[in-house]
């Protein structure tokens, strides 16, 4: 028979069954669609999450003291991360700059109130480097080396829950640190400042539940003796930062800890890379699924169909042309089903993320649209059509094999 035949008989045969299939139909396009809205809405997660890691600047790594020595240890002692070890980073090659920090815990007084808050010490203007999209209300002034001045995090000025701020702009604050002094004694050290600005929410949770003062007030806030706690080093570029870590690693070893928001972010990557993985099985399952139903589709309609077969091979239809008679019958309901179903697919991902749209607290609405990657829509469509002609060789088969005589006195 010709191509043009077989494909007129095929389809005449699917629109007499109307009812059986559009719901095999039906059944592949749920597998198919399930498929794109998962990988949609993955593949969307994935860019929502990248570009909020983007805000944490990707070229900058935190360098803290390492590994801690014991009695009958071998291991070198943690180093003291002082001015000298500063500078020594500083001429390493593709570094940008330096920023020491100081880091304690203080006691807040404001408007007749207490609470127990974080305090960071560093050049204040150098914050952007390590939140580039950082902003501050209206009224807010930033100065480097001003040691009665003070930022506030978004956090402590305005509490969860509160119907009030905690602290406002231009007001006068009290921090209070209690330490132990050189002779072994308890001792308090208390200073005020004027809050000369409020920060934004930032989605840095240390920045935010912190109050920024400058290095000299913290050092002596705090007592520090000129030892920090904390440098954030920042490379030239992103692409930089793994040198200037193996710079840092060759330099001091473990008396150094190392941590950079790309190590988190290729963790969250790999998380995510499973999570995708896991859904998109759970969609060929549901293809699976569907091509079953093709299976049974087309099993009851050899059986149907017996004795128009048997008519068919009686007026000389080879054995390959029942063949591909049902194959072509399966190609049809996979190529419908799998269309209809990136259509629906793609749809469903668009109205999924619109009602899954939430309202975060600081950081205002989250919406994650779902992304369509062209090749990922093609592979879909794809599988989904393989599937349906995989489904259809088992009932092809078997009813190509009939014999003329038998299926003619099959009543």
């Amino acid at each position: 028979m010709r191509p043009a035949d077989i494909f007129s008989l095929s389809f005449d045969a699917l629109i007499d069954r109307k009812v059986r299939t559009v719901l095999t139909v039906l059944m592949v396009v749920l597998g198919s669609s399930l498929v794109v809205v998962l990988n949609g809405l993955s593949a969307g997660q994935a860019e929502f999450l990248a570009s909020q890691f983007s805000a944490l600047a990707a070229n900058v790594i935190y360098v803290g003291s390492g590994q801690h020595s014991y009695h009958g240890s071998s291991s070198p002692a943690s180093i003291i991360i002082n001015n000298a070890v500063v500078q020594k980073i500083r001429t390493l090659p593709n570094i940008e700059t330096v920023i020491p920090e100081y880091s304690g815990s203080v006691q807040l007084d404001s408007q007749g109130e207490t609470q127990h808050v974080s305090v960071t010490a560093m050049d204040p203007t150098q914050l952007t480097v390590m939140l580039p999209n950082l902003q501050y209300v209206n009224g807010s002034t930033v100065e480097p080396n001003d040691r009665s001045s003070a930022l506030v995090g978004d956090t402590i000025a305005n509490p969860p829950g509160a119907t009030s701020p905690f602290v406002v702009l231009g007001q006068t604050i009290k921090l209070t640190d209690s330490y132990t002094s050189t002779s072994g004694k308890s001792a308090t050290e208390v200073k005020n400042y004027i809050v000369s600005g409020i920060m934004q929410p930032s989605g840095n949770t240390r920045i935010d539940s912190s109050i920024i003062i400058s290095l000299d007030a913290g050092n002596q806030l705090l007592h520090k003796s000129t030892k920090y706690d904390q440098l954030v080093v920042a490379a030239s570029s992103p692409d930089d930062v793994d040198a200037v870590q193996q710079e840092l690693v060759e330099e001091y070893g473990p008396t150094l800890g190392i941590s950079t928001p790309q190590s988190i972010m290729a963790v969250t990557q790999k998380a995510t890379s499973g999570n995708a993985a896991f859904t998109l099985m759970v969609g060929i399952i549901a293809l699976v699924v569907g091509a079953v139903g093709i299976v049974t589709t087309l099993y009851n309609s050899v059986t149907e169909r017996i004795r128009e077969i048997g008519t068919m091979k009686a007026i000389g239809a080879q054995n390959t042309d029942i063949l591909q008679l049902f194959i072509v019958e399966a190609a049809l309901i996979g190529i419908i089903g799998a269309s209809l179903g990136l259509i629906i697919g793609m749809g469903a991902g668009y109205i999924l993320s619109i009602f899954t749209t939430t309202n975060v607290q600081g950081s205002g609405e989250v919406h994650i649209p779902p992304v369509y990657i062209p090749t990922d829509l093609l592979k879909v469509w794809a599988l989904s059509v393989t599937l349906s002609l995989a489904a259809g060789i088992y009932p092809a088969w078997k009813a190509s094999r009939l014999s003329p005589m038998v299926a003619l006195r099959r009543e």
